[in-house]
């Protein structure tokens, strides 16, 4: 493809690398070039716009602009040359954008020395595409796209692509850009990258790395100079990638509107930012309903809410409305065994360990057994599938690292599947699958891993990671492998064989085609423990099949793991029903809060 012939000449471009943009001689340009055809440019995203900031003619009217954004969106002013000047406009509407901003030179750029394996990158083209992408940007805590409202690419609108499994078809990966020499006839010949996204459950390492470059390499295809970026400025393990692909820091800026959606970036942290992701997700539905939020520690999860003489306190999802005895009956698995054996609710055969002789006849009795302590939490001390009198007395060993109760149940093969119950009703249904790797043919075991935590922690504020203990070395070794081993490229290797997700298990949402039987099942079980919220495991041959075990009752579970399932929204009705009411009449059109736009 021929270069655009407004480009700058590729020896010029040298001399522009090291110094800012020049707005006023961009804005000359343009206004002596191209004034007849174009006015102020605005591209619509789907989820807001992009006001390039000069093609405007002054500060006044970019102000103006902005401040004509509509409910539920974002709108993004970049490439302001004074943002001082726009701000004075509207102080109390408009704020600095916080977030760095990062261009590529392409003559700096260094195409990948491997290819990447097991996933594809191709347009969006359908609404099932679309609709995938807004489930991924659900997940992500980022404003979906309205495919209506996006510009036209051959007007020099957005263009969007995706990451596709190549063994399932799943999309676990999206990205945004824009051509500026396109779009608005760009003297420079630049470019930008907008909406990057990965599905942090998904196993495929550098799908993040591969979008970006996808993008750079269309765009110098295209006979660009350059691709810039907007990154958050905390957002490290994004710019680790960046320094990797060669981006520098770019002297700009970019002017937004305050809104429920970005109010983070303008207010600056509160009490609530070191809040788990758990605690934050009930924390923000709460602002969102202009409910009063006093934090008394964070670290532990802990928040007292308020609403007219009505106050509540919560750690997590666990409030004042979960009675102490409901709690216990949870938190102690013998009691919860009896509980529901008594309303006839199917479950694993159970004892408590006692000598090696009773521990080893009981295992003799049902061929596999699971280890756990009697009151546990997060998979810690889980050991499953157990198959030797050794394996089960080192089991029940580390077990009683967490309690000096230690229960030995039947081992039942199945899916694990979790059901959230909220007020009596099944409110998220998903299936937890282990934590597993997949092999590139050149990394050990034990460094597929680690990546994988990595980004696991990342995506979870550090909730979730693949321990590297016994019990992963125990899965290893029945699979034949070992932490040093290089698994084949392809190959998946699941490296636990409990689902927890605090140890790098992962969700797949399944509440629409769960099976009467089991949400039955599940609102029975909340009912004899008398628990309002809890979160029930099961074990389960599919989904939407009846035959079910039940094997444990939490009494806090992690809501945030099931967006976008409505599980904080249920949670505040429950605590104040009244809320609701008001929500719906005064708040039926506003975002969630602190949700950044995808950019």
């Amino acid at each position: 493809m021929k270069p655009h012939s407004n480009l700058p000449h590729p020896h010029n471009q040298r001399l522009l690398r090291g110094q800012a943009p020049t707005y006023e001689r961009l804005q000359a340009r343009l206004a002596g070039e191209h004034a007849q055809s174009h006015g102020p440019l605005i591209l619509q995203c789907g989820w807001g716009r992009l006001l390039i900031g000069h093609t405007f003619p002054n500060a006044e009217t970019l102000a103006a602009e902005l401040l004509n954004e509509q409910p539920g969106e974002r709108d993004i002013a970049l490439y302001v040359a004074a943002p001082q000047q726009v701000l004075a406009h509207a102080p109390q509407q408009l704020f600095l954008d916080p977030s760095d901003a990062l261009r590529l030179w392409f003559t700096d750029y260094r195409p990948a020395r491997r290819p990447f394996r097991g996933f594809r990158i191709r347009r969006v083209h359908s609404d099932d595409d679309w609709a995938a992408i807004n489930r991924l940007y659900l997940s992500r805590g980022m404003l979906p796209v309205d495919p209506a409202k996006v510009t036209p690419r051959h007007q020099g609108g957005p263009a969007y692509w995706l990451a596709e499994d190549a063994e399932t078809g799943t999309v676990i990966g999206t990205v945004m850009g824009i051509n500026h020499a396109k779009a608005f006839r760009d003297p420079e010949g630049g470019s930008s990258l907008w909406c990057l996204a990965v599905d942090p459950q998904s196993s495929r390492p550098g799908v993040g790395e591969a979008l970006v470059r996808h993008l750079i390499e269309h765009f110098m295809s295209r006979g660009l100079a350059y691709l810039d970026l907007s990154v958050l400025h905390g957002n490290q393990q994004a710019k680790s990638l960046y320094r990797k692909l060669r981006f520098r820091e770019l002297p700009t800026f970019a002017v937004k509107c305050k809104n429920g959606i970005n109010q983070s970036l303008f207010l600056g942290p509160g009490p609530e930012e070191g809040l788990n992701p758990y605690a934050r997700i009930i924390v923000d539905e709460a602002h969102r309903r202009g409910i009063e939020v006093q934090v008394q520690d964070a670290d532990a999860g802990l928040f007292t809410l308020t609403q007219g003489g009505r106050r509540i306190r919560c750690r997590e999802s666990l409030s004042d409305l979960t009675s102490a005895v409901s709690m216990n009956l949870c938190q102690d698995k013998t009691l919860t065994h009896r509980a529901l054996d008594r309303a006839g609710l199917r479950q694993p055969q159970q004892r408590l360990a006692g000598s090696a002789q009773e521990n080893a006849a009981f295992l003799a009795e049902h061929g596999a057994l699971v280890v756990k302590p009697v009151d546990g939490e997060q998979g810690q001390g889980v050991a499953v599938d157990l198959r030797t009198a050794e394996e089960v007395e080192n089991a029940i060993a580390h077990a009683r690292q967490f309690d000096s109760r230690v229960i030995l149940e039947s081992y039942h093969a199945g899916q694990d599947l979790r059901i959230v119950v909220i007020g009596y009703e099944v409110v998220a249904a998903a299936i937890r699958r282990p934590a597993e790797v997949i092999g590139d043919g050149r990394h050990s075991i034990r460094k597929l891993i680690e990546a994988q935590s990595r980004r696991r922690q990342a995506a979870t504020g550090g909730e979730s990671r693949i321990p590297l203990d016994g019990e992963t070395e125990r899965t290893l070794a029945a699979a034949g492998f070992g932490y040093d081993d290089v698994l084949p490229s392809g190959q998946r290797l699941a490296v636990r064989r409990t689902a927890n997700l605090h140890t790098g298990g992962v969700l797949e949402d399944v509440t629409e085609r769960l099976h009467p039987t089991l949400a039955d099942a599940a609102i029975r079980a909340a009912r004899a423990l008398e628990i309002p919220v809890t979160g029930l495991d099961l074990l389960v041959t599919e989904a939407d099949q009846p035959d079910y075990v039940i094997i444990e009752a939490n009494e806090r579970p992690g809501l945030a793991n099931h967006e976008p399932q409505p599980t904080a929204e249920r949670f505040v009705d429950l605590l104040f029903p009244l809320s609701r009411e008001l929500l719906h009449r005064d708040n039926r059109d506003q975002p969630h809060p602190n949700v950044e736009a995808p950019a």
